[in-house]
């Protein structure tokens, strides 16, 4: 769910759902005999914007890695993709992105998390860095039968294309399956 006001004027606001970046990741079952993890797959941009103004509509793909290791409570890693547009409305921006995101976390026990995280999304369109800093606490939990991970968090940005956001929120649930 996303929320903005005065983005597209002084007057003007938008919530809804934006677009969707699903990753999907082919990995050995264990770790390396060095202790990392890593995966390699498919990106796909997805127009779902409930809002023309929440989201690019245009579909996209491409390739995603992620790499990462754990040591005791800290864990350290890093995301990257990137995603070509291919198809959608012709009236809007084609999309050319690539996305890195360093990441670090320690657990606290109890299925909590403390993390600080970096996600960089470089536009060749238009040649902008997008680069807000989040830090972020979560909690493991369950909703009724269903293992969810709830998180919030805040967010500074390092940098921003023209007048970008100065700060912002942040609140994720993520659906888990273990094995």
């Amino acid at each position: 769910m996303l929320a903005q006001d005065e983005v597209f004027g002084p007057t003007g606001s938008q919530s809804g759902l934006g677009d969707v970046v699903a990753s999907f990741f082919f990995s050995p079952k264990a770790p390396t005999a060095g202790g990392i993890t890593w995966g390699i797959g498919p990106v796909f941009l997805l127009p779902t914007a409930t809002d023309e103004l929440l989201g690019g509509e245009k579909w996209g793909a491409g390739p995603t890695a992620v790499v990462l290791k754990q040591t005791g409570p800290w864990t350290i890693g890093a995301l990257v993709n990137h995603i070509e547009s291919f198809a959608g409305t012709d009236a809007r921006a084609e999309v050319s992105a690539t996305y890195l995101q360093p990441f670090l976390s320690r657990a606290l026990g109890q299925g909590r998390t403390l993390g600080i995280g970096i996600e960089s999304t470089y536009n060749w369109e238009t040649e902008d860095w997008n680069v807000p800093v989040n830090l972020s606490y979560s909690k493991v939990t369950r909703w009724g039968k269903q293992l969810v991970s709830v998180a919030g968090g805040v967010r500074g940005y390092l940098e921003t294309p023209g007048e970008g956001p100065d700060w912002g929120l942040r609140f994720t649930v993520t659906l888990l399956y273990p094995r």
